[in-house]
């Protein structure tokens, strides 16, 4: 089969086309052949850095596939070949989804919604995963609440603004100014530009801060939450000196999060998407053999939503 590979690490002209073996599936797992391959700010960080795999060359990014179950291992019972799938590789050991087919086990799959093609389900599944843990999970988000979401139209964030939402929530996004439309569109309550305007002078008493960026963004959310908040981090490096007295002083718990593998959480996404609340913004859907070109659109960090490849067989 193919699959995009690559045996060292650098920039986008490091992925190249390779032919490698139909894998089998095991015990417990589904053959999925893939139609359409999500990706995620950690598949191009992994490609430059190695990040998590940086001992593991050659390897085969992507963790979103959304596809059509072929064949399953001895004990699998809850998929059937021809079934739509859609979901995510555990993060972020089990890689390889930029490929024609991958195998996982079968509890890390759910049907496809029906009312969604390939292209916008292989957008959901990370990106969703990390929104809902984060908010539902970790901070325990409930209706009434007040969640400040940073990049708020990014490939979280504009998923966790309608995760929120549908969970009864008030909700304050940063973006440029030029997105606060489509934000609104998908229920944001309160906008702020984070070019023009400080977010730490002008959002006050929330609940729950979702910081998607890292750096300075901890330290600068602290005040805007209410003590007993709670504040989330997507992002795992060194937090900013005196970031855990500080936010401990004030009553509020911090805490960062990695995304894995949840059959509840991807069901209750499926959920949403069924009932018209929740969508995903696809900002560029290209082949799989312009892999490349896709790693360059993501790195300009100026797309609305996701990028998905797609998977001709």
């Amino acid at each position: 089969m193919k699959a995009i590979s690559q045996d060292t690490l650098g920039g986008p002209d490091v992925l190249k086309m390779i032919e490698v073996d139909k894998p089998v599936p095991g015990p417990t797992e589904v053959l999925v052949r893939v139609e359409a391959a999500g990706l995620n700010p950690t598949d191009w960080k992994t490609r430059q850095s190695g990040g998590f795999l940086a001992d593991r060359l050659p390897f085969v990014l992507g963790y979103d596939v959304s596809g059509v179950v072929e064949d399953s291992g001895v004990g699998q019972a809850l998929h059937k070949p021809g079934d739509e799938v859609f979901g995510m590789l555990k993060y972020p050991d089990a890689h390889g989804a930029f490929a024609e087919y991958v195998t996982a086990p079968s509890r890390h799959f759910v049907r496809k919604p029906a009312n969604i093609d390939h292209v916008q389900a292989a957008g959901i599944p990370l990106a969703g995963l990390t929104a809902y843990q984060a908010l539902v999970d970790v901070a325990g988000l409930k209706g009434g609440q007040r969640v400040l979401i940073h990049a708020a139209a990014g490939g979280v964030g504009h998923l966790a603004v309608q995760i929120a939402k549908a969970r009864g929530a008030y909700v304050i996004g940063t973006a440029s100014a030029a997105k606060h439309e489509f934000l609104r569109g998908l229920g944001a309550d309160e906008l702020v530009d984070y070019r023009n305007e400080d977010f730490a002078e002008v959002v006050r008493d929330v609940d729950v801060v979702l910081d998607t960026i890292g750096g300075d963004y901890g330290p600068r959310s602290l005040p805007t939450l209410r003590r007993n908040g709670v504040i989330v981090s997507l992002v795992l490096r060194e937090l900013h000196p005196g970031f855990q007295e500080r936010a401990t002083e004030l009553g509020i718990r911090s805490e960062a999060v990695l995304v894995e593998p949840d059959q509840a959480a991807m069901r209750a996404l499926a959920a949403l998407v069924e009932a018209g609340r929740l969508r995903v913004e696809i900002a560029a859907a290209l082949p799989l053999a312009e892999a490349a070109k896709a790693h360059e659109l993501g790195e300009t960090n100026r797309t609305t939503g996701k990028i998905v490849l797609t998977v001709a067989h």
